[in-house]
Order: structure tokens, then sequence, then C-alpha cells
């Protein structure tokens, strides 16, 4: 029975003998060298058949029966099956011994054992199989020298490989291919490309596994860039753009470096995508912050019905956690369980990870629990979770688990715990960790060293950081980044350049992320020359297109005023993300672009960019700008479907939206929306509803905010002293001014500036000057209000002399300084000198006159009588006139009775605004002085016919801290009668000395004929006479008018600061009348 079994079986036992080692010696090698390896070794045995005959194939059979026979022998009684495992325990030399004791071995026996030292042999096994090779004179089969060639490799015996590979006599793409393989898993990835040169140069055409393995080589440096898109050219010329074998790297390559476009034109060239195609892609979408592609291309591969490996429900579920869609990554959980991968302990990873960044710890801590099985990395993982939310505890706690279960903390794991005791500033126990690292031997990782000294940098130890910075090998640009970042924080650019110098002495190359750290020094302290030369180096280093050092750029370039620039760059980048395109938006609405702003808004959307919350908070800024309500709205509706309906950078815009178009319920509801109220919020209430006229308001928001304990900045007092100079409530506006003196903020130039301008809106220009003069340091703002306040009262000539002065003092003026400038000129009426500084805006200062210019220029024409040189001024306009510059024309067409001009400015002014009814009251004025009273009337019913109301008088006066308003012909007024009264006895006087009542002005305020002379009383007389029998003689009396004063109560005011010997100042929308011994600062032109 015994020998029977030998004599059938010898050829069968020896084929599987040689397909056992094969098959071992494949299943731990990658698929690639599997293809190579069955492909050569087929030709080789079929040459080898074909050389030796029938002769070396009856040898080859008495060689397997001898092996068979020993087997027999030495194990007696045993099944076939323990034969065989007899024979998988022999090493490789003791099987060749006892193969040769029959035959010799034959090609494919060598090769079947080299695979068995590759897995379980050792160097020597090797160097002896391989000097019987030689003996044999085998060595000229290539197949036998590609074993060996990966056994040396495998061995780490690099020169015998070389040594080995410059013997063959014939290298094909295999052999090549086998050498760059083992250099890439040396990780000496100069010399897989340096050979990868050589395939080109001698072979001429490499395989798509000779390219995969060149570009892998590329993978994680910078500096191979250039190779990599010489890599794709080739890939393009040798036809394999759509193999999946090169795809893939490359799409990682160009994932990873921020090329996503590139990524994406791959992947969607490639024949047949496999599961890594769609891991690589979707990954890609995740690292580049585009989360919702990355969703989308999820969807079509499952529609596709393609069904996604826990590999790709992972990578999509990172896309989720990166982009803050955690809506939708909760769905990807549910497809995660129904699909039964709830035990993949990667998928589990990047559940518990998607849950920590979005806050739900307990729900992470969930997932984690009923994980199968917990390894180091899961435990990193919770405990990166905790450390992101602030959670310092909860990191320690999970930490101590750890422990507890006896697994050795990595470096992630203490790097994670490092991050959460930065995050709370809890700087001893980060030195405890920091003493932890230096026992285990852990200080050396690159990732320990970035933790610890981002950990003393958050907690404000610069000094410890720098120390600590020194101690390091500096040969990691992430610490040197670091540095920099902390010196950017402390806005110490001296520091920041001489770190970013001596990183270049010593050979560091900056990366992508460090030219940004030093853009933002730059940013922060407005340092644009010493930024314009870091962006110079970008260009020479190749980091300019970057999409990251761009975005920096395009900020720094925007924040400080240089917009064309900041444009010229973003249009230049190839690939534009949602940062760059949120830069320019920004930069555009902080600098009051908001057209421009919302223009490039739509446009980053039609370019398929989905905004983020910064983008929407800037566009709704820039809606705000220009009191867009309707589009407003619309991004408010957006940001909700977005899922940022409870933002707070969103909700502290929207705050100022609605504030600002006095749209007061919105804004309120907004504001009881946002969760977290910080100063910002409060600031947009107060200052949307100063711009937007409800003062009051403003004001009494700015109490609550005092009464609910959150301290105001210098921005919350400009707020609410311009609320208050608005109203001119001296009164308040002083209580704010006492509040910034106690909080020590009235050092500052804003301090100072919003000071100014609120004593010289109040009226009180000489408390105004005491400030100006009084501020320890001034900018173009302080100059611009003292001149402009200046100019409001009629001291026409002390605003030119401080114009004058500014200049001497090296200060640039701007377009604000020259509308003072120039409405100085029209109040004193010096029409060749503002001509003249009309002329130097864009001759001597490059500035391009605006429409308020224009409308300057025209009043300085009019109040000198020159009407039709005014109207030939305004026709040779190179923009077109808008309503306030034919409203100044219409204005002095009225002082001078000009009825042929005013009816033409009238014109042009109703075509502009029909619904405005001071332009009708105008024209109706030119022809009641003009005593044409038929055209009067017209223009009344015109306005009738139209709809069109006049907006009714309102006056206002201040007596023992109550606000007093008063109506034309109000007769509402507690003390009414006492008034009317004590207004008839000043009427009675003023005639005596020649007042004489202009009654041209009075009949337009009829809305129908009355008998009673009440009825025409103007509402500033009224607040004037209340004044004078309330107020004590050495208070000066302070109106405020809601239109222009007319000309009657004008000329009544003159004659009663006459007969009174009080001063009265009246402020109307236009400017200051000082009323002092029968005179007016405005010598009777306003």
């Amino acid at each position: 029975m015994r020998r029977s079994l030998r004599s059938s079986q010898p050829h069968c036992l020896r084929l599987y003998l040689v397909g056992l080692m094969q098959f071992k010696s494949h299943r731990d090698l990658c698929p690639w060298r599997h293809h190579l390896f069955f492909s050569h070794a087929h030709s080789a045995r079929l040459r080898s058949s074909q050389k030796i005959g029938s002769l070396r194939v009856g040898l080859a059979r008495y060689s397997r029966y001898a092996v068979c026979h020993e087997i027999d022998e030495s194990s007696d009684g045993e099944t076939e099956g323990r034969k065989m495992e007899a024979l998988r325990k022999r090493d490789a030399f003791s099987v060749l011994n006892v193969v040769e004791r029959g035959a010799r071995a034959d090609c494919s026996t060598y090769a079947s054992l080299l695979g068995r030292i590759l897995n379980s042999g050792s160097l020597f096994d090797a160097r002896r199989i391989h000097s019987r090779i030689l003996k044999l004179a085998f060595h000229g089969e290539d197949h036998l020298c590609n074993r060996l060639i990966d056994l040396y490799m495998a061995f780490g015996e690099a020169r015998d490989a070389i040594k080995l590979f410059d013997d063959m006599s014939h290298r094909g793409v295999a052999s090549w291919n086998r050498m760059i393989a083992g250099f890439l898993e040396r990780k000496e990835h100069h010399k897989v490309l340096t050979l990868f040169t050589r395939i080109v140069g001698q072979c001429g055409h490499p395989d798509p596994i000779t390219i995969a393995i060149a570009l892998r080589a590329c993978s994680g440096h910078d500096r191979y860039w250039h190779v990599v898109q010489q890599i794709h050219a080739k890939i393009i010329k040798y036809g394999f753009f759509g193999d999946s074998n090169v795809g893939n790297p490359l799409i990682d390559l160009y994932s990873k470096n921020g090329y996503i476009d590139s990524a994406r034109v791959v992947f969607e060239e490639l024949w047949l995508k496999d599961n890594v195609s769609w891991v690589a892609m979707v990954s890609g979408f995740s690292q580049n912050g585009f989360g919702v592609e990355a969703l989308r291309l999820y969807n079509v591969m499952h529609h596709s019905g393609i069904l996604p490996t826990p590999y790709v429900l992972s990578s999509v579920l990172s896309a989720c956690t990166k982009s803050d869609l955690f809506e939708h990554g909760e769905l990807i959980h549910a497809q995660v369980i129904k699909q039964g991968f709830s035990s993949e302990s990667f998928v589990g990873n990047a559940l518990v990870t998607l849950y920590s960044r979005c806050g739900s710890l307990t729900l992470a801590e969930k997932i984690f629990s009923e994980m199968p099985c917990h390894d180091r990395v899961t435990y990193n993982t919770l405990i990166s979770g905790h450390a992101q939310n602030g959670n310092s505890e909860g990191a320690l706690r999970i930490f101590e688990q750890m422990q507890w279960l006896g697994l050795k903390p990595d470096s992630v794991t203490i790097a994670g715990l490092l991050t959460a005791c930065g995050s709370i500033g809890d700087v001893q126990r980060g030195k405890q960790l920091h003493s932890y690292v230096l026992k285990a031997g852990l200080s050396s990782y690159y990732i320990i060293e970035g933790s610890v000294l981002d950990l003393y940098v958050k907690c404000a130890d610069i000094e410890t950081a720098h120390e600590f910075f020194n101690a390091t090998d500096r040969e990691n640009v992430v610490l040197w980044n670091v540095m920099l970042v902390a010196y950017g924080q402390m806005g110490d650019l001296r520091k920041s350049f001489d770190l970013f110098y001596q990183m270049q002495v010593e050979g560091m190359r900056p990366n992508q992320y460090t030219y940004p750290s030093i853009l933002r020094t730059c940013t922060y302290v407005g340092a644009v020359d010493l930024g314009e030369q870091i962006h110079t180096l970008t260009i020479k280093t190749g980091f300019e297109l970057n999409v990251y050092v761009s975005s920096v750029l395009i900020d720094m370039y925007s924040k400080c005023g240089n917009l064309a620039m900041a444009k010229e760059i973003l249009e230049r980048l190839t690939e534009k993300d949602v940062v760059s395109w949120t830069a320019m938006i920004a930069g555009y609405a902080q600098h009051d672009f908001c057209l421009e702003a919302l223009r490039t808004f739509e446009e980053m959307q039609i370019c398929g960019i989905r905004p983020d919350n910064i983008g929407l908070a800037s566009a709704i800024s820039a809606c705000a700008g220009i009191r867009a309500i309707k589009q407003g709205l619309q991004i408010h509706a957006q940001s909700c479907i977005s899922g940022y309906a409870t933002d707070i950078s969103i909700g502290n815009s929207l705050i100022n939206l609605y504030a600002r178009c006095g749209r007061i319920k919105d804004a309120y509801s907004v504001f009881k929306i946002v969760e977290v109220k910080d100063e910002i919020s409060w600031n947009g209430l107060i200052s949307g509803f100063a711009q937007s006229g409800n003062c009051e308001e403003a004001l009494k928001v700015f109490e609550l905010m005092d009464k609910a304990g959150i301290e105001a900045n210098l921005f919350t007092f400009g707020s609410a002293l311009s609320a208050a100079a608005n109203m001119a409530d001296i009164k308040q506006g002083k209580q704010i001014h006492a509040r910034i003196i106690k909080t020590g903020y009235d050092s500052e130039i804003e301090a100072g500036n919003a000071l100014v301008s609120l004593y010289a809106k109040c009226g009180c220009i000489e408390d105004a000057k005491i400030e100006f003069f009084g501020m320890p340091e001034r900018n173009e703002v302080s100059w611009n209000a003292m001149i402009t306040g200046y100019s409001q009262h009629g001291h026409g000539r002390d605003a030119l002399k401080l114009f004058e002065q500014m200049k001497q003092e090296k200060f640039k003026p701007n377009h604000v300084t020259f509308i003072g400038v120039l409405a100085a000129c029209s109040h004193v009426g010096l029409v060749d000198e503002g001509l003249d500084y009309f002329k130097s805006m864009r001759e001597e200062y490059g500035l391009l006159p605006r429409p308020d210019h224009y409308a300057c220029v025209v009043d300085i024409l009019g109040r000198g009588g020159w009407l039709n040189r005014a109207r030939e001024f305004i026709e040779e306009m190179p923009i077109a006139p808008d309503c306030m510059v034919w409203r100044t024309l219409l204005s002095a067409c009225t002082v001078h009775k000009n009825v042929e001009i005013g009816e033409v400015a009238a014109k042009h002014l109703l075509d502009l605004e029909p619904d405005d009814s001071a332009s009708y009251v105008l024209l109706s004025n030119i022809y009641a002085v003009a005593r044409k009273w038929g055209y009067r009337d017209q223009v009344r019913q015109v306005m009738k016919d139209r709809g069109v109301k006049k907006e009714p008088g309102r006056s206002w006066i201040e007596v023992k801290n109550v606000v007093h308003p008063f109506f034309v012909g109000d007769r509402l007024h507690s003390q009414a009668d006492a008034i009317y009264k004590f207004l008839e006895e000043l009427n009675n006087r003023a005639v005596e000395i020649g007042y004489n009542q202009d009654k041209y002005y009075l009949l337009h305020d009829m809305e129908q004929e009355q008998k009673d002379p009440s009825a025409y009383i103007h509402s500033e007389k009224l607040a004037v006479a209340f004044g004078l029998i309330s107020l004590s003689p050495e208070i000066p009396l302070r109106v405020m008018k809601n239109l222009r004063v007319c000309h009657d109560c004008h000329t009544w005011m003159k004659f009663v600061s006459r007969i009174a010997g009080r001063t009265i100042v009246v402020r109307d929308p236009y400017r200051f009348h000082h009323f002092e011994g029968g005179s007016c600062s405005c010598g009777d032109y306003w």
C-alpha cells in the first residue's frame, strides 16, 4: 500500500510543494509583486522546459519522488496532510538537500525556496541559496534575480541588491520595479526618483506600476512637486491617464497639496474607479474643506450602486466633521448601522471624532463604549475630542482608563492631553505632562514638540516657549511656525522678523503655513511694506499661488485698503477656496465697497463654492452698509438653510443689518436668538440704531448693556456718543464722557475723535476745541472732525487755518477733509479759494471728487450769485450729478429768486426723487418769493396728486433734563398758553425794531385756509420761546430742527437774540446757526 502511494503521487506532491511555496511567498507581497511574480515565473518555466526537454522533466520527476520518499519514510503511518505539514516545517535549505538527493533542482524550485526565505528565513540562508544559484549558472534567470533583489532589500542589504541588479545581463521593467519598490520601503525617496529617471532614459517606457511607485515617493515632499507634474505629463504621454494604479496616487498627491480641481479631473478620467479611487477623492474633498462636495460624491457613488466600504464611510464622516456638517454626519451614521459597519474600529473612531467636534461628548462616549475593541487610536480619538471641547478633566479621565487597561500612551495621546491643558490655560498640569514626556522618552517626536510649544504659547508663557524652542533640534518647521504665531499674537513684529530671518539662516525652508504666520503679523500691526516684501518672497519660492498663502495675502491687502491688489491675487488663483473668496468679500465690506462685496459673494456661489459662516456674515454686513434689506433677508434665509441659524458671527451681522434698516423688532428678535451675546452683539445693536436714526433706542440699549454687566469697549462708547450727538443730547453725552474717563479710554485717539464730534454736533464748538487740542495724539479723523465742526458752526476761516496746520504736520487730507474745507469756503464766501481747493484734490492729492464735493462747489458758486456758472459746472461734471447737487442749486436759486434755473434744477431733482417732499417745497418757495402764486399752487396740486406729503417740521429743546418737542402750531404742550403769550410779546418788540413777518414761506405750510395766526407759527419759534421762559439767562438756548430753518424764522431769531440778549444755537440738517446780538454765524446764507 505504501509503495503504491509513492508511485501514484510523486508528480502531484511536487506540484503541491512548489505551489505551496509560491502561495506562501505571495501572501505577504503587495498586489503588483504578485502580478509580476507569476507572469515572470510562468515565462521562466516555459523557457526552462524548452531548453532541458524531456530528460530534465524526468529528472525533476525523480527529484519529486525522492522528496516524497524521504517524507514517507520519516512519517510512517501519518496521513497525507501530516506529510505536507512536516514538509512546511522544514527550512528552505533542508528542503533543497532533500530535493537534490534524488536530482538536481530546477529554477522553479529555487524560486519557491527564495520565496520561503523571504517569509521566514535569514540573510545567511539567502546568501547560501544565491551561492548555489551562481554555482548552477542560474544567475541569468530574471525571475531568480528579481527574487534575490527582493530578499536583499527586505534584509536591508541594499548594496548587494544594487550589485546584483547592475550585474544582470537583461534588466526588464519588472527588475527596475523591484529596485525602486525596495528603496520606497526603505523611505529612500530620492533614490527612487533617481532610478525612475534612469528607467525612463534606458527602458523608455515604464509601466503603470513604475509610475505608481515614483508618485508614492513624491508624497509628503514639497520639493518634489515639480517631479509630480513631470510624471503626470508622462502618464498622459504613455496613455496611462485612465489607469487606477497611477490615478489613485495622483489624486492623493493633488488633494494633499490643495489642487483639488486637478484631483477631480484625474478622478473623472479613470476608466475603472475602485474603492481606493473613491476613498482618495472623498478624502481629498474632506482635507481641503469641501465637505459638501465630499458628500455629493458619496451620494453619486451610492446611487451608482457601488457599495461603500468602511474606508469610504470613514472618509465621508471625516468630511462632515471638518466642514461642521453634523446633521449630514448623523445620516451617514444611520447608514453605518444599516450596513453593519459599527464594529469597524476606524469607522467608530470617525464617529467619535464627529460627535466630539460638535460637542456631543455624551454620544461620543456612548459610541466609544459600544465599540467591540478599543485600541490606542480609539482612546486617542476620544481624548482629542475632550481636548477640543476644552474638557481637560474628561480628557484626563479617559487617559486614566487607558492606563488602567494597560494601553501605553503614545505621542498622539500625550499631544491630545497637552492640547486639553492649553485650551483651558492649565500650564501647571501641562508642565507635569511635559515631565512625563521627558521620562517616557517621547520628547523627540515632532507632534510632541509641537504640542508642548503650543501649550506654552496658548498659556501666554512666551519665555518658557522660547526656551523650549531653543532646546529642540529646530529641524521641525512646525516649531518655527508656532513661534511665529506666538510673536504674531503679541504683535511683536521685530521678533517675528528676526525669527523668520534666523529660520532661513539655519537652512529651514518655509512652508505653506510659515508665510501666513508672518503675513498675519504684518496685517495685525499694519506693516504693509514688510508684507509686500514677504509677498515678493512667496513669488520667488513658488508659494504665491498656494491657496493658503494667497488667502492670507488677500486678507492683508484687503484690510490695509489695497483692494485692487487683493482682487488681482484672487483672479490669478487657479483653484479658489472658500477662505480666499471670503477674505475678498470681507475686505470689500470692511471698506464700505458693499456692492462689490455682494457681487463677489454671488460670483463665488456661481463658481460652485458654498459660503461658510464668515462669508455669510460678511455679505450680511455689506447689505447693512447699503441698507439692502431685501438681499439681507435672502442671505438670512440662506444662513438658516445652511445650518448657521445660531452662529454668533452671522447673528451679530443680522443684528446690525436690522438695526441699521430701522427694523427694531427684527433686530431685537435676532438679538434674543443669539445664545452667547458678546460685546459685538451689543455694539451691533447700539451702532445700528444710532446709524438708522433710532438714537433714543441706541442709548436705551447702551444702558441695558451696562445693567447686564457687559463691559463697554471703545467701539461701544463711540456708538453711544454718536447717538447722543445725533440727538444733540449734550447731557447724555457728558455722562458718557465721564464713563470714558473712568474706564481709562480718554487717552485713546478714537475716544477723542468721538468727543470732538459730540461737542461740535451739540453746538459746543468751544468744548470741541478743548478736546481736540487736548488730545495727546491725533490722526486724520481727528483733524477732519474739528475742521468739519468749525465749518458747520460758520467758523470758515478757522477751518481753513486748521487745514493748513494739518498739512504742515504731514497729515494727508482725504475725501472727508475736503468736504469740510469746501463747506468752510462756502460759509465765508471764498469762491476762488474754494475752486482752487477743489482743483487740488485731483492734482495734488490724487483724490477723485465725489458727488458731495461737486455739491459743495455748486454751493460756493451759488453763494456768490454765480448761478449760470454753477449750472455749467454741473453740466460739465464727469459723473452723473445726484440729488444733492441739484438740490444745492435749487436752494441757491431760492435765495437769489432765480426761477428759470430753479425750474431746471427742480425738473432734474423730481426725476431723480419724485417722492421727496423737500424738492416740491423748495420749488414752491421760489414761486412764492417771486410772487408767482399760480405756479406755487400748481406745485402743491402735483404734490397732492402724487400722494407726496410734506414731512412735518419738528423742533426740540432740552430743559432740566427733559426733551420738549414742538410741531408747527403746537398747542399740546402743558405751558402752551404761556408760550404763545410770550411769543406775542416778543413779536411786538421785534416789530418795533424793524422785524417784518415774511408770509411767503409760511403759506406753504397751510393745508387749508385758516384764520388762526397761531397755526402758522413754526416749531423752532415755539421751542425758542419756551427756552427763554424756562432757562436762566446765562444758559445758551440749543434747539434742534429736523428740516431746514425757513427765512422768516431765521430773521425772527436774529431780532430775538438782540432783544433778549441771549445766545441761540439752532441746528438743522445742514448746519449750525449761532444767533447773537442780532446776527447769525451763517452770514444769512444757508
